[in-house]
């Protein structure tokens, strides 16, 4: 009897433990099929749902849920899980702290039954309530914690086991494994996503800056009128065939042309009638040229040609030739027009060794030949008398700024979205006692000939930074810009002056802008740059005066701390009726926008041109529609008593 006792204990403990082997068997299996099946998979929607069924199978759960941290890393939220009422909870975030997840995140350990016996009265009496029927394990990437796997509710039993806990823990580790290759791909996924957006992007952008660049440069060297060469391109031309005519001993003639009675087809047809007859002349004068030369407009009805290897003789030829092909009337929307020109020669090296002494020289030659109706004159510098009004005039000026003859006169800025007078801008006016008003196109060129121009501009500087104050003492925020050339930029006492004035007055920064020409920027772009990057570290903000007009590159704006552009006149006027002039302003001011600068338009003498301006989003408008200059006793009041309220210091 004894014996088959013994026996069937025997027995029942080869079942019993065969079953275990069987168990860890069915353990073992299940593990190596789902980590294979997990860890082929790159995908978190597809990897999370995946990880949820299998764990549910493993430690038969009814209920297997996945928290996921978050990107904020305080917050975890439910990516995925499988059994009862599992959908409902899937979606939803908590704060990291709370709940079973907090409490592994905190202690970096799994959560079941078993860790009751561990903790303090007060957390056993908290958590005692879950302990068995909840179990947890983290999910551990290489350096930080991922989320968790949470099981719920053990089938057919009251709780989990610590082989459960063990089992899951295992599972866990290959999980985080898979879960951070997902992440990291699905990081990956989504820069490679963004790269492709951000370059398609950059294409487009660039193809559209080049596109912007190709204009504004054509638009720098030819006129948008007739095409042909503008005054800047003509003066880089010349002066390639200057130094070509030094090196051989050759010689470079240049013909100026202005059509006479050109003011009565405006006057009789209108601008726009004139603007066509323009452009047919400047085909002609092109048409009746070699190839090697070049015809170009200056401005107005001013054309200009270049002739390389030409004398004397062969100018005159070359005139007389252009002139004839005028003799034909030209078709202006059905009605006959005859227009005349005059013109002028200077010869290199004869009369100039330079651009500017040659233009001069032709451009006195033929005032000579319009005023003597001689159709084409050679200069003479006998008979050139602005030598001597150059004399006189000189003369004066260095009288002028101590007699008081010489005043700055404010013309009003309007800021286009507030509708206010934000800023002015200086402009010289010299009233000669005999002369009258004289122009500063006259005398402006005069002083820099004559380093006049330092002084000026020095009196000028401080009398900007006095009014300025005085404006602001009287409740007035206004900026005062001030036009300074390339003599001013090369003065070596530039920067002390303006450091001793900026000391003395104490204006606040950006109060005073300096106004440069791009033809003075491009004069020598590198020495410009270290010029105004001084500059700017005493609170000088900087213009681009006449943008359009000359040859600036992108490429030396953007090294430049230039801070705003000024469209020229000549596309600001009508640029609510002429469709070309519209897309040149619109292109800039786009352009600049995408740099970070201010744009102004001046030239603004209708209400037209202003609304069309401020739906291009142009910043500030100035011109005759705003205010004309005016001296400082009588702007405020003027501007008071308009339409535009002025900008006040904010108390």
């Amino acid at each position: 009897m004894p014996s088959n006792i013994a026996r069937y204990i025997h027995d029942q403990c080869i079942q019993e433990l065969e079953h275990e082997l069987r168990l860890r068997e069915r353990e073992i299996l299940l593990l190596r099929e789902t980590a294979e099946e997990v860890s082929r998979q790159l995908h978190l929607d597809k990897l999370l749902p995946l990880v949820a069924e299998r764990a549910r199978d493993l430690i038969s759960a009814e209920t297997v849920l996945i928290p996921v941290l978050d990107g904020d890393c305080e917050h975890y939220t439910y990516r995925a899980g499988s059994g009862k009422d599992a959908a409902e909870i899937i979606g939803e975030t908590l704060p990291l702290e709370l709940g079973i997840c907090g409490w592994v995140w905190r202690n970096n350990r799994p959560w079941w039954g078993g860790v009751i016996d561990d903790l303090e009265a007060d957390e056993r009496t908290r958590w005692e309530k879950e302990a068995t029927s909840v179990i947890m394990v983290p999910l551990m990437g290489r350096n930080h914690f991922l989320g968790g796997i949470s099981g719920i509710r053990k089938t057919r039993i009251e709780q989990f086991t610590e082989r459960d806990k063990d089992l899951l823990s295992l599972f866990a580790t290959q999980v985080a494994i898979a879960l951070e290759n997902a992440i990291t791909f699905a990081e990956l996924e989504t820069a490679k996503r963004q790269a492709d957006e951000y370059r398609r992007d950059l294409q487009a952008l660039n193809r559209e800056l080049l596109e912007t660049n190709r204009q504004l440069e054509n638009l720098a060297l030819y006129d948008s009128l007739t095409g042909l060469p503008n005054r800047n391109l003509l003066h880089d031309r010349v002066t390639q065939h200057i130094h070509s005519a030094q090196r051989e001993c050759g010689k470079v003639a240049i013909i100026m042309l202005d059509l006479d009675r050109f003011k009565e087809v405006n006057d009789t047809l209108g601008h726009q009638a004139g603007d066509i007859l323009l452009e047919k002349v400047g085909r002609r004068f092109r048409d009746a040229l070699r190839k090697t030369d070049t015809i170009g407009r200056l401005g107005g009805d001013e054309f200009a040609v270049i002739l390389p290897g030409a004398d004397s003789a062969g100018a005159r030829q070359v005139a007389a030739q252009l002139l004839k092909v005028l003799d034909t009337p030209f078709d202006i929307r059905g009605t006959d027009c005859l227009v005349d020109a005059s013109a002028g020669i200077s010869l290199f090296p004869h009369h100039g060794n330079d651009v500017s002494t040659l233009f001069r020289c032709a451009d006195v030659a033929m005032y000579i030949a319009k005023q003597d109706r001689t159709s084409c004159f050679v200069y003479d510098p006998d008979k050139d008398r602005n030598t001597l009004h150059h004399l006189t005039l000189m003369t004066d000026l260095s009288e002028a700024l101590h007699s008081e003859q010489i005043q700055l006169y404010y013309q009003p800025k309007l800021d286009c979205s507030s509708g206010m007078i934000t800023g002015v801008e200086a402009l010289m006016r010299w009233n000669h006692p005999v002369r009258g008003f004289v122009s500063p196109e006259a005398f402006i060129p005069a002083m820099e000939q004559s380093g006049l121009i330092r002084r000026y501009t020095f009196w000028a500087l401080e009398e900007a930074y006095r009014q300025c104050i005085a404006w602001n003492d009287a409740g007035y925020d206004l900026t005062i810009s001030v036009n300074i050339s390339m003599c001013n930029l090369r003065d070596t006492q530039l920067l002390d002056h303006v450091q001793k004035l900026r000391n003395r007055w104490n204006p606040r920064p950006g109060a005073l802008i300096m106004e440069l020409t791009e033809s003075a920027i491009m004069g020598d772009p590198d020495y410009v740059s270290t010029v105004l990057n001084r500059l700017s570290t005493l609170g000088i903000e900087f213009s681009i005066d006449d943008f359009g007009t000359g040859y600036s590159s992108l490429s030396h704006l953007k090294r430049l701390p230039v801070n705003e552009l000024k469209i020229d006149k000549s596309f600001v006027r009508e640029v609510d009726g002429d469709e070309d002039d519209a897309a040149i302003v619109r292109s800039t001011i786009d352009l600049a926008h995408n740099m970070g600068l201010r744009v102004v338009a001046e030239g603004v003498e209708t209400s037209g041109c202003l609304h069309t301006l401020r739906n291009f989003g142009c910043c500030q408008a100035q011109g005759y529609f705003i205010a004309r200059p005016a001296a400082p006793e009588e702007l405020l009041p003027c501007l008071e008593s308009g339409s535009w309220p002025l900008r006040r210091l904010q108390k």
